[in-house]
């Protein structure tokens, strides 16, 4: 069946529905509590985990490049959960991350601001102009991170396959037509092109993060694609040294069987860290 991407407007309710959608499809609910579990596992700490998630990245300072390499590492436990098949991705901006495959259905849950601050009030016991500040924030946070990072407006629906407001559609309705389209044939029909795709992306994101990582490739202009084991490099490094390095790096990766470039150098004024 197919992978689902959840998307969500705080004080929507969209955590209850996707719990109740991941338990009947027998599906595994990927969410922060799961990214937690797992984290350990990528040498993601708590504190980690709490300053990237679904915050926009920077690349200025070695340190901002650090952050950038976490997030990369993120969405690593994210890849490899849609590699076991049978997830709901919650939230990290899962719709974006698996562009190119044909067997995700993208959903999108939103409600007038007004009735978000009341529900998210009234489940938090929480002042309503807390409340407010608070989803103000989540929503600025949220959509920025999408911005940021995939280049996209997070309110476009053409980015998304289903958008429910939770204020005029009941809970079960909701969930019943997740299920229905996760069930669609047309969707299992590119099941099997998914995981060729998921392949290259899983080793685009592996080589981002290592780039990141390293300290020793400005990575912020490279552009990284890879089609069967075999990456390409394009945009621009500062010295023969750093595209050499890049090479290397990438090179070094489990799975890659060949690194092709079309890096070119380019000098400038290094930015005083």
């Amino acid at each position: 069946m197919a992978i689902i991407t959840i998307s969500r407007e705080m004080g929507t309710g969209a955590y209850l529905i996707a719990k109740e959608a991941a338990k009947k499809l027998k599906y595994t609910l990927v969410d922060g509590q799961k990214i937690a579990e797992l984290a350990p596992r990528y040498g993601l700490t708590p504190d980690i985990l709490e300053r990237i998630d679904e915050k926009p990245p920077v690349y200025i300072t070695a340190e901002d490049r650090l952050q950038a390499a976490h997030l990369s590492t993120m969405e690593l436990i994210l890849l490899d959960c849609v590699k076991q098949g049978n997830v709901i991705l919650y939230g990290r901006g899962g719709q974006d991350l698996l562009t190119g495959l044909r067997n995700v259905v993208r959903v999108r849950f939103i409600a007038p601001f007004d009735e978000r601050v009341e529900n998210f009030a009234e489940r938090e016991w929480i002042d309503p102009d807390l409340a407010r500040d608070l989803i103000r924030k989540s929503d600025h946070q949220r959509g920025g991170f999408i911005h940021f990072y995939f280049d996209r407006d997070w309110s476009d629906p053409l980015g998304y396959d289903l958008v429910f407001n939770t204020s005029r559609l009941s809970k079960s309705a909701i969930v019943e037509s997740i299920v229905a389209a996760a069930k669609d044939p047309k969707l299992k029909q590119g099941e099997t092109e998914a995981k060729e795709v998921l392949e290259d992306i899983i080793l685009c994101k592996m080589a981002e993060t290592e780039l990141l990582k390293s300290g020793k490739v400005g990575n912020s202009h490279i552009k990284i694609e890879s089609h069967m084991g075999e990456v390409f490099l394009s945009g621009h490094v500062h010295s023969e040294d750093e595209k050499n390095k890049a090479i290397k790096i990438i090179g070094r990766i489990k799975g890659v069987r060949r690194v092709e470039d079309d890096l070119q150098v380019v000098s400038y004024k290094p930015y005083k860290e």
